[in-house]
């Protein structure tokens, strides 16, 4: 097979899977019950993943737009790593692999991904993990904001929006996560002292507002 060849086929392919995508009534829904996001995130914790993991889910090509994606959604930044050095790709995959996990999820995703893919290569003839940064951002930037985006990209709306929700998830379900947000659960507070004049001027609250008792009618 030729490099052309592949190419068509794989074209074909994204337009199967964003086809197969239409049909599905609540195909965006990512069927992941609150339970079983919370059992995947307690097992993937204890996982030992090998250095270079291999998806069990995702092909090699939606690998790639995973992790570029979900990076786009948490970057690495002062305070702490991204959403890949969270390993966020490796709990999806966990996730999408499970036996509970429905057809209509992992359809869900795959159009989703085939969908992203195809809007790049008509936009600017390459797929989204090849295009330009720049490029890749006009094409996030359409479909971030659902209030702007253009009705003939709702389908891409209401992926990068499931996309992003199971994004946070996985972060801030993680040891990186829970740091970022200063998490300090199961520590003994011997000295109570109030919440923290940031936290209060953030709120826009005092120290006197806060102790106001409410009367029980």
């Amino acid at each position: 097979m030729t490099s052309r060849d592949r190419k068509t086929a794989t074209t074909i392919d994204r337009r199967e899977a964003v086809k197969a995508l239409a049909l599905l009534p609540f195909a965006f829904s990512f069927d992941l019950s609150v339970a079983q996001r919370e059992r995947a995130a307690q097992v993937f914790a204890k996982a030992n993943l090998a250095p270079e993991y291999v998806p069990k889910f995702f092909t090699r090509s939606e690998w790639s737009t995973v992790r570029m994606l979900a990076d786009y959604i948490i970057p690495r930044d002062e305070r702490s790593g991204s959403a890949t050095d969270a390993k966020v790709p490796e709990y999806m995959d966990f996730l999408l692999s499970d036996k509970d996990a429905s057809d209509s999820s992992k359809i869900a995703m795959r159009g989703g991904l085939g969908w992203l893919d195809l809007e790049s290569e008509e936009r600017f003839g390459t797929p989204f993990v090849r295009s330009t940064d720049a490029q890749r951002r006009q094409v996030l930037d359409d479909i971030a904001w659902p209030a702007k985006a253009r009705p003939e990209l709702s389908h891409g709306v209401a992926f990068f929006g499931r996309f992003r929700d199971l994004t946070a998830a996985g972060f801030f379900s993680s040891e990186m996560g829970w740091k970022d947000v200063r998490y300090i659960g199961n520590t003994f507070v011997r000295t109570w002292t109030g919440c923290p004049p940031e936290a209060n001027a953030k709120l826009g609250v005092t120290p006197d507002v806060m102790k106001t008792r409410v009367p029980v009618e």
